[in-house]
């Protein structure tokens, strides 16, 4: 039960690792990435540190800050980059 929230985490990244590798969806797939990565920096923002688990590195801000930027700007880049056709 402690791991959950690294679980659900883990759990949303590979939907968008199947929707990159498996379906050819890059955009829909790296934007689910980087949602997962926003998912945790809510869970870690809201659960205590005994129930975030494995997602508890550093201390509270600076783990949310750092998974914010990596999920925001996942999700910008994956809506930035201009299809191919």
């Amino acid at each position: 039960m402690r791991e959950l929230p690294l679980g659900l985490s883990i759990a949303v990244a590979a939907l968008g690792v199947v929707l990159v590798a498996v379906l050819d969806r890059w955009r829909l797939g790296s934007g689910v990435i980087g949602l997962s990565f926003c998912l945790a920096a809510a869970m870690r923002l809201s659960l205590p540190a005994r129930q975030a688990g494995l997602l508890v590195v550093r201390s509270r801000g600076v783990d949310a800050a750092v998974l914010l930027t990596l999920g925001f700007g996942l999700v910008v880049l994956a809506n930035t980059i201009p299809t191919s056709s």
